[in-house]
């Protein structure tokens, strides 16, 4: 089925596009501490940038002293002085 036809189907049927889609979901609480969830992998992982594999997107997430403080197959809780989200 083409991205299209699920997303409409998602939309007509009100499912939660991070099941249907494979969304990533994003929590941000300020500026100090982001939860990811439905991710699939990290590529990129330096104290300043942290590089995430999503279903259909990078997510490029910048700032200083950044550190992983969780993470399981699901999700994972990031730390530090987040300046950046970014998406490819």
């Amino acid at each position: 089925m083409k991205k299209k036809n699920k997303e409409s189907i998602s939309d007509k049927l009100k499912l939660p596009k991070d099941i249907t889609m494979g969304s990533c979901i994003l929590t941000a609480v300020g500026d100090t501490e982001i939860w990811i969830e439905n991710y699939r992998g990290i590529i990129e992982y330096t104290d300043e940038m942290i590089h995430i594999q999503g279903k259909n997107t990078h997510i490029i997430i910048e700032g200083k002293r950044l550190v992983i403080d969780y993470y399981s197959n699901e999700d994972m809780k990031i730390l530090g002085c987040i300046r950046t989200i970014r998406y490819q």
